[in-house]
């Protein structure tokens, strides 16, 4: 099947730079609305024939647009929410950012009992997200969407597909409603294609989006 991962739309965390991950977490901004908004004419081509999202506010929100206009419901997936931040919730100075995204860089090089800070190792959210895209897989559709969230994409992408280098996730950031396209089964997928700058509304080719930490390129 294929799969479309889509980051959530904008929030006041991403503004303020806040590694902000514990759920239910904010919810849009205005420009994170239109994101979200925009989100249905740029895949339409897709046929994309059912839609998840994380428990999360701001990707049930940035999700509810696409499923309106295919005429289906948002499906919760319970474990494709952010990568926690464990110790460093919240917290948006340099050394916090660099220790989060310095964990994630790890994970993608194969370190992934390595644990974050007060949170997760590579191999629970690897194991979370795995289970989590069995049930998209296990629903009969053969494209879906799911909206998740911009490290969770990143380091998963990175790892679970066959034709990624280690450091792949480090040097392609990913935009707020950014796409990411995969192919294949719980047995192994392929990354199609990846779109690190929003799909569209108003703000796009502003020269700072404000995406957040993670949309930002991994520390080594």
């Amino acid at each position: 099947m294929r799969l479309l991962l889509i980051r959530h739309g904008q929030t006041p965390a991403n503004v303020a730079g806040s590694l902000d991950t514990a759920l239910p977490g904010p919810g849009l901004t205005d420009l994170g609305d239109a994101q979200a908004d925009a989100i249905p004419e740029a895949v339409a081509g897709e046929g994309i024939e059912a839609v998840f999202a994380s428990r999360a506010l701001r990707a049930q929100q940035t999700a509810a647009p696409l499923a309106r206009a295919i005429g289906v419901p948002v499906l919760e997936l319970p474990g494709v929410h952010e990568i926690q931040a464990g110790d460093v919730e919240k917290a948006t100075d340099e050394e916090s950012v660099h220790t989060y995204l310095g964990v994630l860089w790890r994970w993608t090089h194969g370190e992934l009992d390595a644990r974050m800070p007060g949170g997760e190792t590579g191999e629970e959210v690897l194991a979370r997200v795995d289970d989590s895209l069995r049930h998209v897989v296990a629903s009969g559709a053969q494209v879906a969407a799911v909206v998740s969230h911009g490290a969770l994409i990143r380091v998963w992408t990175t790892v679970r597909a066959g034709n990624l280098a280690a450091a792949f996730a480090r040097n392609n950031p990913l935009g707020n409603t950014g796409v990411v396209v995969v192919e294949g089964d719980p047995g192994g997928w392929l990354a199609l294609s990846w779109m690190g700058s929003p799909l569209g509304g108003p703000g796009v080719d502003d020269a700072d989006p404000f995406d957040g930490p993670a949309g930002e390129p991994l520390h080594a």
